[in-house]
């Protein structure tokens, strides 16, 4: 094999891992511990939620059995956090895949 293949080779498995390379999911683990899905609050309630604490809410899914929210905050970071779907409080919230927030005596 010749240089010029080695360096080819080499580049390609670089390129290669990168593009499947994924950063760890700040929300792997999270539960909300909430019960059947038909005593939810609606999703718009849990987007309003999140609009009255000055956010830009960018999208809300449904995460195992918690509300997750896609956010921007007043500072205009990026914002990842999860409300209980029948009470609507905020669980645990993250940017840039750190917790920056936890609900006093949460552990989902």
């Amino acid at each position: 094999m010749n240089r010029f293949s080695r360096n080819s080779l080499a580049l390609a498995a670089a390129a290669s891992a990168l593009a499947f390379a994924q950063p760890a999911l700040a929300d792997g683990d999270v539960t909300c511990g909430a019960g059947p899905q038909e005593n939810w609050e609606p999703e718009r309630a849990v987007s309003r939620k999140a609009w009255q604490r000055g956010w830009e809410v960018l999208e809300v899914l449904v995460q195992g059995d918690c509300y997750e929210v896609y956010a921007r905050n007043e500072q205009g970071q990026a914002i990842e956090a999860f409300f209980h779907p029948e009470t609507l409080e905020l669980l645990v919230m993250f940017r840039r895949g750190r917790e920056i927030f936890r609900k006093d005596g949460f552990t989902g």
